[in-house]
């Protein structure tokens, strides 16, 4: 005899939490869609296709339209997010050009800092020169975040988002959000 039950549904981890400070805020961001994207050179015009933006191909670069987002973690990597939460792999899966895609929208949280002192937040624990002319707008990295790694995506002149994993994401949290305070 057997019971049928509903699928569990996965909460967003942390949801609702915010720190605000002076200078910098400290915020969860929304549930998005995020695909982790490995590739040779001679898919990419393939893929940029099934995703509708073209993915950038050199070091800190990112590529956006409306709400999807490629950025660029090495030579063949990306990380691809859509805030809409769009079905990303279902995109790509009929690609027949060689590629690896694989849906991670459940491993990563993400954290979006803003204000005049975002970039000293992030530096708290981030050695990555933050500086305008260095990490402009749309620069994007895999770095670290004291003893975390993390995907460091530049939004704003005064806002990034912060991804990390989800088993990670209230230290990250806890650290960015002290950090805020003392920037």
């Amino acid at each position: 005899m057997g019971t049928t039950s509903e699928p569990a549904t996965r909460r967003p981890i942390l949801a609702g939490r915010q720190t605000t400070a002076p200078s910098t805020t400290v915020t969860v961001a929304p549930p998005a869609s995020r695909l982790s994207l490995r590739a040779p050179a001679d898919s990419v015009a393939a893929l940029s296709s099934a995703l509708g933006l073209t993915l950038p191909t050199k070091p800190k670069a990112s590529a956006s339209a409306n709400s999807r987002h490629a950025l660029w973690l090495g030579p063949d990597e990306w990380l691809v997010i859509d805030e809409s939460a769009a079905d990303l792999a279902a995109l790509v899966r009929p690609v027949t050009a060689f590629h690896a895609a694989v849906d991670v929208s459940h491993r990563n949280a993400a954290f979006v800092v803003s204000g005049k002192g975002a970039a000293t937040a992030i530096n708290a624990g981030c050695p990555q020169d933050l500086s305008l002319a260095a990490f402009p707008v749309g620069a994007a990295s895999r770095t670290i975040l004291h003893k975390i790694e993390i995907v460091l995506y530049r939004t704003g002149e005064a806002e990034f988002r912060v991804e990390c994993w989800r088993s990670f994401a209230d230290y990250a949290f806890s650290f960015l959000s002290e950090a805020a305070r003392d920037s």
